[in-house]
């Protein structure tokens, strides 16, 4: 998986529109090995971003979870700790 897409699921407070453009975004360069489409393609891949962000909201809406919501600030400075670690001389 593409580092960049991060989990959605399970965070307090829950995902917002930006988050879910952001990874349907990441997901939709992944897939067609580009960044930045050329303008004969943008239609589709504009297509793509819009399909994907939507299918993404619909399944996180309908997931289900036993476990306590996430803390977003929690989650990022484990992160953190981690690529300080990975990264540390």
């Amino acid at each position: 998986m593409c580092r960049n897409i991060r989990p959605l699921h399970n965070f307090a407070p829950p995902a917002t529109a930006d988050e879910v453009h952001a990874a349907a975004l990441q997901y939709v360069r992944k897939v067609a090995g580009s960044t930045k489409p050329s303008q004969r393609n943008q239609a589709a891949f504009d297509k793509a971003v819009a399909a994907v962000a939507a299918a993404t909201a619909e399944l996180l809406g309908e997931l289900v979870t036993a476990a306590p919501p996430r803390d977003r600030e929690v989650e990022a400075a484990k992160a953190r700790e981690r690529s300080r670690q990975r990264y540390a001389s």
